[in-house]
């Protein structure tokens, strides 16, 4: 007899939901973390903590309500770090609570520590007690999810250079800032700080920022992060950062130099496999920490399993969720369905960017037709309401049948509204849907219906002019 049918280690997104896939399944199951992280990163240093802090900055800032009071409208002139952690640490609270019940309620054993392999069916947990204690299982589930890479040759002191788990623990809010990296963590911070009034310089060796999305979008997103004075540096790498008393200068290898009073390092996500002893339950990870799975998360030893951030791309809580669940599924020997290609991406930038499908970028290089409905908020009541006048959404629309191709939404809610486009295209349905339907007036949903009729009015002109 093991001590557990299936033992997880790490209580993450993904973590939980295996384990409570798997207790709702009947089995045994126990879940390995560390006292001060349940919930994973996500909970802690990562999702929810920096998601909390935009919410902060936009109420506090007056930011979502400068297109109605003017430019000049704060809610409170002088934000403290105080002010911006208070909401954090509630909401914290409050979701460690929430996943701490959760467990509870499905029978979920808690086991406290930090857990390494001694073999393909045991781990030894290091208690925080200073013990270690055995712990044997059937199936395993690795959810050790990630941490910031951090380069080599930067000596980071969590004050003036500081990776994105630090910058939330900043003891005030800087003057200036340069964020290294302009990825969805870089560019979701360099926006909120932006938006405090810190001067923000974005250094990226690529030519653009979030390559993976619509270019229209992209460039919405710079042009109001300029109007925040946000200077991009493309085309640049870091080639020193040297540490003075009161602020550090950035050193670029093009010979240019920026004087900031915090540098920030977004480079990217390191597997936390290092200390889980792989090698002793015939596992081995590649050089960022990754763990090799196949379509079913199982790894190379048959009753280990490893899902969510440590596995790489896409490294989403949304997608580490139902990961974990499948995994969970398929350990147990139940039926289950493969993860939905259509998965839609949300960037919590200021403003918003969601979208799913396909980029008109994509659809043009494998030469597929398409034809484009826009939807502008300042067009749509509620748009006026909520002082929201650069916001849009675009629709890709395929002219042989209507369906839709790609869904692509910048401004307040596209996080939220993304899914209305999401659920049409998985259920296979076209712009008529979105033609027929009623929406409620006013929302921003309606911006379906607008833009549907916006693509279907240039596919019925192509036709008329063919004949």
């Amino acid at each position: 007899m093991y001590d557990y049918d299936l033992l997880v280690l790490g209580s993450g997104p993904s973590g939980q939901k295996a384990a409570i896939a798997a207790a709702k399944l009947g089995r045994r199951v126990g879940i390995v973390d560390r006292r001060d992280m349940i919930g994973g990163v996500c909970i802690n240093t990562g999702t929810v903590p920096s998601k909390t802090l935009r919410e902060a900055v936009l109420y506090l800032s007056g930011m979502s309500q400068r297109d109605l009071y003017g430019s000049s409208y704060r809610l409170k002139d002088e934000i403290t770090v105080g002010d911006l952690a208070a909401r954090t640490q509630h909401v914290i609270s409050r979701q460690t609570d929430v996943i701490r019940n959760q467990l509870a309620r499905n029978r979920v054993t808690l086991i406290t520590g930090t857990g390494r392999f001694a073999d393909a069916h045991t781990i030894w947990v290091d208690g925080e007690s200073g013990q270690e204690s055995r712990v044997t299982f059937d199936k395993a589930i690795i959810a050790a999810g990630t941490r910031p890479a951090r380069p080599d040759s930067v000596e980071f002191d969590e004050r003036t250079i500081v990776d994105s788990d630090g910058v939330i623990n900043l003891e005030s809010i800087p003057r200036s800032m340069v964020v290294v990296g302009a990825g969805v963590i870089g560019m979701e911070y360099a926006s909120m700080f932006a938006a405090l009034g810190t001067k923000v310089t974005v250094v990226e060796r690529r030519d653009r920022m979030l390559d993976f999305c619509d270019e229209e979008v992209v460039e919405s997103l710079k042009y109001h992060l300029r109007d925040l004075s946000v200077t991009f540096r493309f085309g640049e790498e870091v080639a020193a950062v040297e540490k003075h008393e009161s602020a550090a200068l950035c050193v670029l290898k093009s010979g240019k130099k920026i004087v900031a009073d915090t540098v920030m390092y977004s480079a990217g996500r390191q597997g936390q496999t290092d200390s889980l002893a792989l090698e002793a339950a015939g596992l081995q990870a590649d050089r960022r920490g990754r763990i090799t799975v196949d379509a079913d998360y199982r790894t190379a030893v048959e009753n280990i399993y490893a899902v969510g951030d440590v596995i790489g791309f896409p490294a989403l809580a949304s997608t580490s969720m139902e990961q974990g669940r499948i995994a969970a599924q398929h350990a147990c020997g139940e039926p289950v369905r493969a993860l939905n290609e259509l998965q839609p991406i949300g960037i919590y930038t200021i403003p918003e960017i969601s979208f799913v499908g396909k980029t008109e970028e994509q659809l043009t290089e494998s030469s597929t037709p398409f034809e484009v409905g826009i939807a502008r908020y300042r067009e749509l009541a509620r748009g006026q309401i909520v002082g929201d006048s650069y916001g849009m959404l675009k629709l890709l629309v395929s002219p042989a049948d209507g369906r839709l191709l790609g869904v692509h939404v910048f401004g307040t809610g596209a996080t939220e509204i993304v899914h209305i486009g999401q659920t049409v295209m998985g259920c296979g349905g076209t712009v008529d849907y979105l033609i027929d339907a009623v929406f409620n007036y006013p929302t921003l949903a309606e911006a379906y219906k607008v833009a549907a009729l916006d693509a279907s009015n240039k596919i019925r002109n192509i036709v008329r002019i063919e004949g």
